[in-house]
Parts: C-alpha cells; structure tokens; sequence
C-alpha cells in the first residue's frame, strides 16, 4: 500500500508527557512502514491541532490516520468526524491509548516510552488493514415491550405512550398491579398503596396507545436492535372479558377455584342462585 498514513501523539498535558517520552514516540512513528507523516501535540483534542490533521488529510493525500492519546471511550468519535471533516472516511482511523493503558499504569519512563511505542506500532499495523465503511440506514420499530405490569412496568408504559408511541405491556398474571396492588401503604412516606396505584392502573387501561396484556407470557424473542418479534402465549381465562367487570363475584362460586391464590375479593358468602341472579342482572 502506498505511504498515506498520518500519525498523531499527544501529551495530554503531564498525563502522557510526564511518564512518556512523547519526542521519542513520535520519531518511532516516523520511522514505520507507510507512515507518511507523524507530530505531536501538547493537547490533540484541542481546535488547532484538529485543524492540523484535517489540513494533512487535504495537503499530504493521507488515507489514514493513527492518533495515540487517551481512552477511545472519550475522543474516538471527535477524530472520526475530524478524518470525515477532511474528506476522509470516518473508519479509516485508529486510536491508541497510550494513557491509561501506558502512562498511568506503566512506572518507569524508559518502560512507558517502549510500551507506548508498542501501541503506536500495533495501531499503525492495525489501521492498515482498515476498509472503508458506510453509515447504513434500516426502518426502526419504534414499538416497545414492557414485560411485567407492576408499578415499575405501568409508570414506564405510560411515560412511553405519552411521547407517542405504542406500548405492549404483557403481564403474566390476570391483573396489573404487582406486589404493591397487596400494600396498604408506602414506606417511607406512608402514603396509601391504593391511592398511587389505581389511578395508574386506571390510565393503562384506558391509554389508547397502550395494547395490555394479561395472562400472558413471553416464549420467545427473535429478531434484532430496532426490528425485534416477539411471540407471546395468552393463557385461557373461560371468562368472556368483553362482559366481566371485576367484580369477583364468580370467584366465589367458581366450582374449581374455591378462592384466587394471590387476590381475594370477598363480596360476602353468595348462593350460587344468588351470583347467577346478580351476573344477569348485571349483564355478565
């Protein structure tokens, strides 16, 4: 490959230089193959020695560039936008960390100053082997799926479907609610259960951008980021949910679940004449 490398060290103030023989890195990277040009800077990340590299890019035909300062995890995509500033594509860039995994980690000067060369030369072979990357756009769901309907689960379903968008909350039990559906009230404020929860518990269900679903399970997710499917198991209730109000009447009467193992809701002792005759009048 033809010489198009550039190779840029950085001080770092004292954090690199003070450890580091920063003069001497840099005439290392000189001397690599298909290295084109290489200074140092006492602050890479500053605005004159941005506009350095992007003047090299333009006047030096670089087409790549090797820059060896601090962690990837905080200037990587300020030198990704300065190469792209310049013409160049963006992964056409290689970072050494010569300052925390060197400097600030290495005791000796004459010892730093070799690890440190060692890192500028695997990043220059490194960024050799670089191909030319482009940004790809691909349709998002913009869909979300809260599993779990407690307070948690409810407060981001609708905080969610508030900035617009549609929410799937499954919950594997028949209601909402969770555990703090059982409280009589909140720690440390003592402020009622109920009070917070119902009317949340209330907006869920009448939230038009929020599809609930209860008694229901997630078997199996497929898919990826942004394009996810998702296949959920809807247990069978023998309750037509079109007419039941809740009222929890036919829990009493039920003639296989004497009582709900989690929520009881006791309307006094009825005969099953008496429930049926209440369910009609009732319409359910």
């Amino acid at each position: 490959m033809d010489q198009g490398i550039g190779v840029y060290i950085c001080h770092c103030g004292t954090n690199i230089a003070g450890t580091v023989d920063v003069a001497a890195v840099t005439d290392f990277a000189r001397g690599l193959n298909s290295v084109t040009v290489a200074r140092d800077h006492e602050h890479m990340c500053s605005d004159p020695a941005q506009d350095m590299i992007k003047d090299d890019i333009k006047q030096l035909g670089l087409n790549r560039v090797v820059v060896a300062s601090c962690s990837p995890l905080m200037h990587e995509l300020t030198f990704r936008r300065v190469c792209e500033d310049a013409g160049l594509n963006r992964y056409l860039f290689q970072m050494a960390n010569i300052r925390e995994h060197c400097s600030w980690v290495t005791g000796g000067r004459e010892q730093a100053t070799q690890k440190a060369k060692a890192l500028v030369g695997a990043a220059v072979g490194r960024v050799l082997l670089h191909e030319p990357l482009e940004t790809k756009e691909v349709p998002v769901n913009p869909n979300t799926l809260i599993v779990g309907g407690g307070i948690a689960g409810i407060q981001a379903a609708l905080e969610i479907a508030h900035s617009g968008h549609t929410v799937y909350l499954v919950e594997r039990e028949s209601s909402i609610g969770g555990n703090m559906a059982q409280f009589d009230k909140t720690f440390p404020t003592l402020d009622c259960a109920a009070c917070i929860l119902t009317p949340k518990m209330s907006s869920v269900g009448q939230h038009p951008s929020i599809r609930l679903m209860t008694f229901s399970e997630v078997v199996e997710v497929s898919g990826y980021v942004g394009n996810f499917k998702v296949k959920i198991r809807k247990r069978a209730r023998y309750v037509d949910i079109s007419k039941c109000n809740g009222c929890g009447i036919c829990w009493n009467v039920c003639p296989a679940v004497a009582v709900p193992s989690d929520r009881v809701i006791r309307k006094g002792p009825l005969t099953i004449k008496q429930a049926t005759q209440r369910g009609q009048s009732d319409g359910s």
